[in-house]
């Protein structure tokens, strides 16, 4: 008797289990990067349910140059989509909906007609317009663009990225001016794509990266749009980073599903770390470092080379930030790994770096594609000084390591300078993150509590709690903020004069590489 009851038992707890997960919803976060997209689903708390991810070719056609082939970037989002639905063992019926996070500035331009690309996608970290740039600034244009855009003259952004194809593939202005090229960051192309052609959108976080976009005004700029001689009849509409975007058509993933919320990766990571009050501030350390403040309702001006953006914007109401921009941080490990071979995983960085001592005399400056802020110098190159007889694998690393560290110091510098209140803690995300020797050392350097969260995926979390905002599964970002956890806290253990020893030592070292 007992034995039948506890069989009873055991199969009424199976069949509630079997309808609650019958019940549960989930949403599908896109994350379009610059070497991989990945699909995760997350459920109400903001916990994974299952993670697809597929690598994409990169392509270089000339030095400083990068391309991605928007098609392989499709296929890509489309078979993460496909297979994280699969993971995770769940109907599309059980997705409330989509958010869509992206690599920001990198520009793509398709024909209406058909969708087909008129050409590849020119990422963000691609240099080829620096000349252009250049003589925009020697014509005195540099406050025009910063007062309207909170952006700097640089090949970084999308204007100049738009221009070169407009000017160097054969009939695309003609083409445009006949309304029949559509332009877009990777979030809008993906949208195109999804809705088969029905919405032609952005959310304003990545028009702010655009150069074109009037964030004072929220508007595309007509006195932009004709110092970078580009047709406004290409841009796509602008919508609240918590929207309706659209819908993805039924036959791409099996049901019609809504996508709701949009931003660019570095606004969605600020998202997804619940940073929404003025001065708290995130850092992502992924194959660049983006540091990020609010700084609320105010479009704060740097005095410093930084840059003012959008850091969302929800109900029509933007919300301002400050950004720090580092061309180069997990590609430094990339670049250890794939070009020196010094190690085989970048798991392995962590017992190297152990190794050393903390007074090592070696500087790793990762200026592969040029210096971003505070100096902006894109004809800077990588070099690697101070080295001894006794320098080994160990040093290389640790000081490769540790250049992503400095380089964050660059640009607290820089905030604490350009901001009425200090920023306090720092939320850390991304791949790099995971390595505790690092964190350590990045607290040592700021002198400040570094804080790594339980769920580091926190840009594909962000669009997740936009689209969710607007799905109805949070009223308030309140709501949101509650759902933030500390896996770790790093504090800062080094002695001042050791801090300061070493970080002059990096600044001599940059100074060696400068092009002016």
């Amino acid at each position: 008797m007992n034995d039948n009851k506890t069989k009873e038992n055991r199969q009424n707890r199976k069949n509630l289990q079997q309808s609650e997960c019958a019940m549960s919803s989930f949403i599908l976060a896109i994350d379009q990067g610059t070497t991989s997209s990945r699909a995760i689903l997350f459920d109400r708390q903001g916990q994974i349910a299952a993670v697809a991810q597929q690598e994409f070719p990169q392509h270089f056609p000339q030095d400083g140059w990068i391309e991605h082939d928007p098609e392989d970037i499709w296929e890509s989002v489309i078979a993460t989509c496909r297979e994280v639905l699969s993971k995770a063992q769940i109907t599309p019926e059980q997705v409330d909906g989509v958010g869509i996070t992206n690599q920001r500035e990198t520009t793509v331009v398709w024909d209406r007609a058909t969708g087909k690309p008129l050409y590849n996608a020119i990422v963000w970290q691609d240099r080829r317009t620096s000349e252009r740039c250049q003589v925009l600034r020697d014509e005195g244009h540099t406050e025009l663009v910063q007062s309207k855009t909170g952006l700097l003259i640089d090949p970084y952004f999308s204007a100049t990225k738009l221009a070169w194809i407009l000017d160097c593939v054969e009939g695309a202005r003609e083409r445009a001016a006949r309304g029949e090229l559509a332009f877009g960051t990777v979030d809008s192309f993906l949208m195109w794509r999804l809705t088969d052609g029905k919405r032609h959108v952005t959310d304003a976080t990545n028009a702010s990266r655009t150069a074109l976009f009037n964030i004072h005004d929220q508007t595309w700029d007509e006195e932009l749009l004709a110092l970078f001689d580009v047709p406004a009849n290409m841009l796509p509409e602008v919508n609240d980073s918590s929207d309706d975007f659209g819908t993805v058509e039924a036959h791409w993933l099996g049901a019609p599903l809504p996508i709701a919320g949009v931003a660019g990766d570095q606004q969605a990571a600020l998202v997804g770390q619940a940073c929404f009050k003025p001065g708290m501030g995130k850092s992502t350390y992924g194959t660049g470092c983006f540091m990020i403040v609010n700084t609320g309702e105010t479009a704060s001006v740097s005095r410093n080379r930084l840059l003012t953006t959008i850091g969302y914007r929800i109900n029509g109401k933007p919300t301002y930030a400050m950004e720090g921009s580092i061309f180069v941080a997990g590609a430094t490990v990339q670049w250890l790994r794939d070009g020196l071979n010094l190690f085989a995983d970048a798991s392995e960085t962590e017992a190297l770096a152990q190794k050393t001592r903390s007074g090592h005399s070696v500087y790793l400056v990762p200026a592969f594609t040029g210096l971003g802020a505070p100096h902006w110098d894109p004809k800077a190159r990588g070099a690697i000084f101070g080295l001894t007889r006794d320098t080994g694998i160990a040093e290389i690393v640790a000081a490769g390591l540790q250049a992503v560290c400095y380089q964050t110091r660059d640009l607290q510098h820089c905030m604490n300078d350009d901001m009425e209140a200090a920023p306090g803690n720092l939320r850390v995300d991304g791949g790099m993150v995971k390595n505790s020797w690092v964190m350590q050392f990045l607290a040592d350097m700021l002198n400040v509590q570094v804080d790594r969260p339980t769920i580091l995926e926190t840009t594909a979390l962000g669009a997740a709690y936009l689209a969710g905002l607007r799905l109805g599964w949070y009223d308030t970002l309140e709501e949101i903020e509650q759902l933030w956890r500390c896996e770790r806290s790093f504090t800062p253990t080094m002695e001042e004069e050791t801090r300061e020893k070493l970080y002059q030592g990096w600044l001599d070292a940059v100074s060696r590489v400068r092009s002016t």
